[in-house]
């Protein structure tokens, strides 16, 4: 009887593990369950030489050239790790998840860094979502410091470009091991082997070690959510590219576990509009509590202190809620209302006795352009604006310096106007758009390059730029010739396989580089595609860099431009106005055809009488003005000129104070 009793256990053990594999696993959106694995099982921090690994986290930051395909690959990960509820919630969030911002989406780009946390295997992977254009590597140098290993984002087609090698330099100077993503395989143009070799060519270069360049290489489509490890065998899902961040991304190591070994460098700063400033940043030792008493220390700075207010972990798109949190974990924290980026937080238990040493603050290249903001004086100012007066803008202005830690902003001999230094140009329209759609009203001068002593030979220099331009082969000659203009240095020259342009590589001075992206896309019938990174400063170029080779048409009087006025006009060039448009005297209302200024009057009425015109049946009509961006609009301007920004317009005129019929001096006769 207890033989067959026996027996029956055993068969009911064996169905129910038979039962068991054909009960259908609960898969997450996007992506087929994976069966459980010990490896799904959060695992203990492991003891190695050196420190101790936490091995059920990695902390990663995605890194390329712009439109590489960054924010697509994001996507992808985040909707085959189970983020989204349903199809449903998935299509609400839309595509391009990551680029929350309203200038993002307009420009295609991404500006701010981001960050979420998935989950793959028990394992937890913090990602971070990083610009790709040279201007906002700012916003790269800073995240580095969080993170133990890149992603390193290549086209499949044009390979690594001028951004890719400045990001992966930054990364390499740090120790950081790196995986090659070639997106984009499904390209037709798709040159898998020739990227690859280019990309440890780009290693070799930088000086990286032997480990650094035997680096693994997974194919991807970010926008099919495919990847294999080979180009030509791609999975149905993402799976390869998660199993070689799991395996070839080094876990966080850490020194210390203890509550006193704190330390944590502030990367980042957000705004809660109920709990204030909020600080991001990675634990590197230690461990720290909510309601904790902590210190923010800096090298050259007087320390700080208070307590942490609510702790957060990132969780999937947003944040959760924690009690405690170790070394390894980035976290988000309020509580602490000065605190800034390249703080170092540490223990304030017993007073500090026992805290740990600062970090080494974040190190981030200095700005390279200029341009001065201030308070709108025009004749028309005050109409639209809700933030209008020196003190709303300078307080605007330095409550960016929180968190854009590439700008820097500084006062004047004038106390309505502000000196705004940042990484390039776009890196200060960006700031102006966000500052305009805010409500301010302002005046923005021309940009302008930002010369530096050289301390050793003690001549002045300024900085050059490197960059590429690819173009169909018929404008190849109006290219080279507009560089060439701008004092450029060729560097290389060919054609480019995959899609059969041209390339040309040039060394241009910044101040060559001011207004140059207009030029290059009118010389081209908008066909060229430009690149551009900062190269290095050099020494400076002696006289005057070939700008603008055409004069602006200037409004003659006050008044609101008129269909007869404008008629008359528009021989003359472009113009910028139309019909019933509000202009005042010296307000740039066109581009004149040829160089020089030219003052036209487009208020002027057609006379009134009883007599017949002899040119009544000629009917000429107006054409459409051209519509001027905030971007075109800065680079439109000369160094005697200035532009009003207000919440729906831009207005360019001459600068009154450097109108020489107003300046010029002598006795009086």
């Amino acid at each position: 009887m207890a033989i067959m009793n026996a027996l029956s256990t055993v068969a009911l053990l064996l169905l129910s593990n038979v039962a068991t594999a054909f009960v259908p696993q609960s898969a997450t959106f996007g992506v087929p369950a994976r069966p459980f694995s010990m490896a799904s099982v959060a695992e203990a921090p492991t003891e190695v030489e050196g420190g101790t690994k936490v091995d059920n986290i990695r902390n990663i930051a995605v890194i390329a050239h712009v439109d590489h395909g960054k924010t697509t690959l994001v996507d992808a990960l985040i909707r085959q790790s189970g983020v989204f509820r349903d199809d449903a919630q998935a299509n609400e969030a839309g595509e391009r998840v990551m680029d929350s911002e309203d200038q993002e989406r307009e420009r295609g780009i991404t500006i701010l860094s981001k960050n979420l946390a998935v989950q793959r295997d028990g394992m937890k992977i913090n990602i971070m979502d990083t610009p790709g254009h040279a201007d906002f590597g700012g916003e790269v140098e800073r995240v580095l410091n969080m993170c133990d290993g890149v992603l390193l984002l290549v086209d499949s087609v044009e390979g690594p470009k001028p951004q890719t090698r400045f990001v992966l330099d930054k990364a390499l100077r740090k120790g950081m091991k790196a995986l090659v993503v070639v997106n984009k395989v499904d390209r037709p143009a798709a040159r898998v082997e020739y990227v690859v070799d280019t990309v440890f060519d780009l290693f070799v270069d930088l000086g990286a070690t032997d480990e650094q360049t035997d680096f693994r290489v997974v194919y991807a489509s970010g926008l099919l959510g495919k990847a294999g490890h080979e180009a030509d065998e791609l999975a149905d899902d993402m799976g390869p590219l998660f199993d070689a961040i799991i395996e070839g991304i080094d876990p966080p190591t850490i020194d210390n576990t203890d509550a006193d070994g704190l330390q944590c460098l502030i990367s980042n700063i957000d705004y809660d509009n109920f709990k204030g400033k909020m600080g991001i940043a990675r634990i590197t030792n230690g461990k720290i509590k909510a309601g904790q008493p902590v210190s923010l220390v800096h090298p050259d700075k007087e320390k700080k202190t208070g307590r942490i207010g609510d702790l957060y972990v990132f969780d999937n798109l947003g944040k959760r809620e924690v009690s405690e949190a170790s070394a390894g974990e980035i976290i988000m924290f309020s509580g602490l209302d000065t605190i800034e980026i390249g703080d170092t937080l540490v223990t304030n238990e017993a007073g500090g006795a026992n805290a740990a040493e600062p970090l080494e603050p974040i190190a981030v290249e200095q700005p390279t352009v200029r341009m001065t903001l201030g308070v709108n004086k025009s004749p028309l100012a005050g109409r639209e604006g809700k933030f209008l007066t020196s003190r709303m803008i300078r307080d605007r202005l330095f409550k960016e310096l929180d968190r854009n830690v590439a700008l820097r902003v500084e006062e004047t001999d004038s106390a309505d106007r502000y000196e705004v230094s940042g990484r390039g140009q776009l890196h200060l329209t960006v700031l102006i758009e966000t500052m305009r759609r805010e409500g301010f009203e302002l005046e923005v001068g021309p940009p302008t390059v930002i010369f530096k002593e050289n301390e050793e030979t003690g001549k002045m220099e300024e900085p050059w730029e490197s960059v590429e331009v690819r173009v169909p082969e018929e404008y190849m000659g109006s290219v080279i010739d507009l560089l060439n203009l701008r004092k450029g240095e060729l560097q290389d020259m060919g054609l480019e396989e995959g899609e059969g342009l041209s390339v040309v590589k040039y060394l241009v001075p910044t101040r060559g580089m001011l207004g140059l992206r207009s030029a290059l896309l009118s010389s081209t019938r908008g066909t060229a595609l430009i690149d551009s990174v900062f190269d290095s400063y050099r020494p400076k170029i002696q006289g005057e860099i070939q700008g603008r080779d055409k004069g602006s048409l200037l409004a003659f009087a006050d008044g609101t431009a008129s269909t007869f006025g404008i008629e008359g006009a528009q021989t003359r060039g472009k113009m910028f106005v139309k019909v019933s448009d509000d202009v005042y005297k010296g307000m740039i209302i066109g581009t004149h055809q040829r160089p020089g200024d030219l003052e036209v009057n487009v208020c002027k009425t057609k006379a009134l009488n009883n007599m017949r015109a002899a040119t009544k049946e000629v009917k000429t009509g107006v054409i459409a003005p051209i519509e001027m961006s905030l971007d075109a609009c800065v680079e439109y301007l000369a160094a005697d000129e200035i532009m009003e920004v207000t919440p729906s317009l831009f207005r360019m005129s001459k600068n009154p104070s450097m109108d020489p019929k107003k300046n010029k001096g002598g006795k009086k006769k």
